[in-house]
């Protein structure tokens, strides 16, 4: 009887080791690269259906949203719509439709020109919101915006950031250099 409480203990702790490495972060560029070369062909990640191109995102989300809510959204200014919603459904759209690991659509929105998640998320919130309302997505000028603003608060990071450490390596002379 020992012996069973004992494999039973056992087995329950590792089940959930044996499972954990069966999703395991890539080791190497090359696997991540192929893992992404993967991801970017499948209709569905973890059981949630992904979105090939923003015209079938805009019909998933009328699938997810109530129609009051809908309402509601549309009802608001773009950059109040852009804003309230980033947090929720920004948030969801990233999990969920595979912005940070690669999917078909964070793929489509990288060869737009939109390379970071939540600017991926707020995209396809801002063009939502404009294809709700029936005005023109103007995808161009709606890409240049999102990277200037990229490129700005990268540039604000990098100007107000503090050097922890500096190393400066000191080369040996080669024969050449010595004489």
């Amino acid at each position: 009887m020992r012996i069973t409480w004992l494999l039973l203990f056992l087995l329950a702790l590792t089940g959930p080791v044996l499972t954990a490495q069966e999703h395991r972060p890539s080791e190497t560029r090359e696997e991540y690269e192929a893992e992404y070369q993967e991801r970017i062909k499948k209709e569905t990640l973890y059981g949630v259906y992904i979105p090939q191109d923003l015209t079938d995102a805009f019909i998933q989300l009328n699938k997810l949203i109530e129609a009051d809510d809908r309402q509601k959204f549309k009802s608001l200014s773009e950059e109040e719509a852009e804003h309230r919603l980033f947090f929720s459904l920004g948030r969801w759209i990233i999990h969920n439709w595979g912005f940070y690991g690669g999917s078909r659509l964070s793929h489509f929105l990288r060869e737009l020109g939109v390379y970071h998640p939540e600017d991926m998320a707020r995209f396809i919130i801002i063009t939502y919101h404009r294809n709700l309302n029936r005005k023109s997505l103007d995808v161009k000028p709606l890409v240049e915006s999102i990277q200037e603003k990229r490129l700005q608060e990268q540039q604000e990071k990098r100007k107000d950031g503090q050097i922890l450490h500096e190393e400066t390596r000191v080369r040996e002379k080669t024969e050449d250099q010595r004489d």
